[in-house]
């Protein structure tokens, strides 16, 4: 039995064979529950609520993953136990490079991009917890602040992931590639320069919030709600349902209109009457127009007076201040209202516009 043992076949003995073989079937056996066990002493680690439903979600996001690099990791520690064959050493790429260091280099990657994969997991699983934090708070600014360094961590784990793959696969000294790459990292900062902006306004926007995610805003021409704020850029929204992405830089740069945050949204509403109209019928309308408004709760203020008068056209000027915050629908009923009415004291008056090419002037402002 020893002698058979000790049979050699391949250079290694039946016995060392058996050896890796043996540990391989355990960890096959075992792997969903040690897995198990390591993610429940994971998930007491990283937060102390014994929530059933939490610690499902986080199971099933962290166990396959920590499933399958136990294995590899498992059966790549195994098989270094063994001897490489010397039948199989072949030199390759001009004697750089042999067979034995290309299967070291293959299973040293699958190990680090296996253990990235399960960090990347767990902290998906983080941000998910703090998000069900950040919901029960006012400030919604902290569920995108979450989403954004969610995004930031998974981008330094990937370049960790690299460098890992550097160090342990190829035997590279990261400290001189470092060096080299600060060097070369200068001249990809000049390159890229506009891409190192918008991820410095991206912290800006973060830190300074002139805005938050669901905010109605205005930028340049275009009105939207904000549904995400990025590394590069921010995603909008707009009224007319489409979705833009607006750089950055160019949200802190430009002048943003932060429609949720005012206190009263301004209509101007601006009539140009036939020179025809009496003062009685002038007198009239403004009187009429001040009680319509006065009778609308969502409007606070309101100003109705003659603005001017010359040889075209008399000019009743109707201002008003609507309540915030207002959904856009609610807003444009109530300013459509307040049009249709005004037509109808118009009406009632007899009274015409300037001339037929004339309209009634809104502007919204």
């Amino acid at each position: 039995m020893k002698d058979l043992m000790n049979y050699n076949f391949l250079d290694n003995t039946l016995e060392a064979y058996l050896y890796v073989i043996g540990t391989i079937v355990l960890m096959l056996l075992i792997k969903r529950l040690l897995s198990r066990f390591l993610a429940s002493k994971l998930y007491s680690i990283i937060t102390s609520q014994n929530i059933s439903q939490n610690r499902k979600a986080f199971l099933s996001l962290v166990i396959k993953p920590m499933e399958r690099f136990l294995l590899v990791f498992i059966a790549y520690t195994a098989f270094d136990r063994l001897t490489f064959p010397e039948i199989l050493k072949v030199t390759l790429y001009h004697k750089h490079l042999s067979t034995e260091d290309l299967v070291s280099t293959i299973g040293i990657i699958i190990i680090v991009v296996l253990f990235i994969r399960l960090c990347i997991r767990i902290v998906e699983f983080v941000a998910q917890i703090l998000e069900e934090k950040a919901n029960f708070t006012k400030d919604k600014s902290d569920n995108q602040l979450i989403v954004f360094f969610k995004d930031f961590f998974k981008v330094i784990l990937i370049i960790i992931g690299v460098l890992l793959v550097l160090r342990f696969a190829f035997n590279k000294d990261i400290g001189n590639l470092l060096t080299g790459l600060s060097i070369v990292g200068a001249a990809l900062a000049l390159a890229t320069r506009e891409s190192l902006e918008n991820l410095i306004a991206s912290f800006i926007i973060f830190f300074d919030k002139p805005f938050i995610t669901g905010d109605l805003v205005k930028v340049q021409s275009f009105t939207g709600i904000i549904e995400k704020i990025g590394l590069r850029s921010t995603r909008i929204r707009t009224e007319s349902k489409t979705y833009i992405s607006v750089p950055n830089k160019q949200m802190v740069d430009t002048i943003v209109d932060n429609i949720t945050l005012r206190t009263e949204r301004k209509v101007e509403l601006h009539l140009e009457l036939s020179l025809s109209t009496t003062v009685a019928q002038l007198s009239a309308i403004t009187i009429s127009i001040k009680k319509l408004l006065k009778q609308q709760e969502d409007i606070t203020n309101s100003f109705v007076y003659l603005q001017d008068t010359g040889k075209n056209a008399h000019i009743i000027a109707v201002d008003y201040f609507t309540i915030m915050p207002q959904p856009v629908e609610v807003f444009f009923a109530l300013r459509e209202g307040i049009n249709l009415s005004v037509i109808e004291i118009l009406e009632k008056e007899k009274v015409e516009l300037a001339a037929k090419n004339m309209d009634i002037v809104v502007r919204n402002k």
